[in-house]
């Protein structure tokens, strides 16, 4: 995840080997009731429209991983983190490519809430 690389979306396991090394931070830009029905272990919730208020709260000596339901609000995130400098990505197809992938869910018998208002995400 250099900063200026044309990829800013990891697999789900190039993702998980990150987050699994302890060298990034992990923020969900969802809601807190779709964090709550199930997330990635250790992540920091900031929901998507909170961000450009609690950005700073993200550690900035690390590189970011973003994550949402499908990697559109995550993709949206990476990309105005990586405007701004920071190291910053975005796992591809989101906490719904996550799971079907088989890993695993905070907490245990967690599941991807589904967003209803929001088409596709």
């Amino acid at each position: 995840m250099a900063a200026g690389a044309a990829t800013i979306e990891l697999t789900p396991e190039e993702a998980a080997e990150r987050i699994e090394r302890g060298d990034v931070s992990v923020v969900d830009v969802r809601t807190e009731e779709e964090h709550g029905a199930g997330h990635i272990a250790g992540d920091r919730l900031i929901p998507f429209d909170d961000l450009p208020a609690r950005g700073a709260e993200i550690d900035s000596s690390r590189p970011v991983i973003f994550y949402c339901r499908s990697g559109e609000r995550s993709g949206a995130a990476a990309e105005a983190f990586r405007a701004s400098g920071r190291e910053a990505a975005s796992i591809g197809g989101g906490l719904l490519a996550w799971a079907e992938h088989g890993l695993p869910l905070d907490p245990q018998g967690g599941e991807v809430a589904h967003r209803s208002n929001l088409p596709g995400r």
